[in-house]
């Protein structure tokens, strides 16, 4: 409700909540790795009649607010759906606006940087990097230069990505070390990932009503214990408050699962 915004102390207060909620929520069972489809800038962009990349732009000013929330309430891992390698189908216009988008973005992290040093964020670009022009590759390396000592979390960026493509380069990268087929087995393939040495995917969260995975993580998002969150909240319009309910949400089925556990193997033995 925008009106609520209007009133005085308004943001202040909404700090206190949400530094409030963050303590509560880091206390219980967390997601370590949380997964995000960023669906709905171009619906944003219709619903507001605003030029499409003014939409991507709120996508990119909402991605930060999400991410900084997530870190503040323990997350050590979130890896973002930025830009599909199917989206180089759609019009050169928005192509061309998206990858400058990203340039400014990586950018204003390389000269900046709050976000990444406030939380000793690694930067990690994962995907199919030769497609990418040799400006916005540039820029993506070195924001992933400075930050490679950083130990605290990641930020896994898919740009470009299909999960398709992320399996058939772990298959390649296994071919090429010549081991014999007897040898090459599920957990091989997992250890080949682009997100391998990192904690399992926990969470996958997709805005916009959307109900289908988009080719984003297939292979992390079928282990045991991952949850998916639809949301039906375009994502410029995502708030960290929004983020929080749905941690405290799996913190308490998480606490949940793991009673009934706990009380079922204390049965077994009685």
């Amino acid at each position: 409700m925008d009106w609520l915004t209007t009133f005085p102390g308004f943001n202040y207060t909404q700090d206190l909540v949400k530094q409030f909620l963050a303590r509560i929520i880091i206390t219980g069972p967390v997601p370590k790795h949380v997964g995000f489809v960023m669906d709905g800038n171009r619906r944003f962009a219709k619903k507001h009649k605003i030029e499409l990349k003014e939409g991507h732009n709120a996508g990119f000013e909402s991605m930060a607010k999400i991410l900084e929330i997530c870190y503040e309430c323990g997350v050590e891992s979130c890896t973002v759906y930025a830009f599909s390698i199917e989206n180089f189908k759609r019009n050169k216009f928005e192509v061309d606006w998206l990858m400058e988008l990203a340039k400014l973005r990586f950018t204003q992290i390389v000269q900046q940087g709050e976000l990444c040093e406030k939380f000793g964020i690694k930067i990690k670009v994962l995907g199919d990097k030769a497609l990418l022009p040799n400006d916005v590759l540039k820029v993506m390396n070195k924001a992933e230069e400075m930050t490679r000592d950083n130990k605290r979390a990641i930020l896994n960026v898919c740009f470009p990505y299909t999960s398709r493509n992320e399996i058939t380069n772990s298959i390649k990268s296994i071919i090429s070390s010549k081991l014999p087929s007897d040898q090459i087995n599920e957990q091989l393939i997992e250890d080949n990932l682009y997100t391998k040495d990192q904690a399992p995917l926990d969470l996958l969260i997709r805005t916009s009503g959307v109900t289908r995975l988009s080719d984003f993580l297939l292979w992390q998002v079928v282990s045991k214990g991952v949850e998916i969150e639809l949301v039906d909240t375009l994502w410029p319009d995502l708030t960290p408050l929004h983020i929080l309910w749905i941690l405290i949400k799996f913190s308490f089925r998480k606490t949940y699962s793991q009673r009934s556990k706990t009380n079922f193997e204390e049965d077994k033995q009685d």
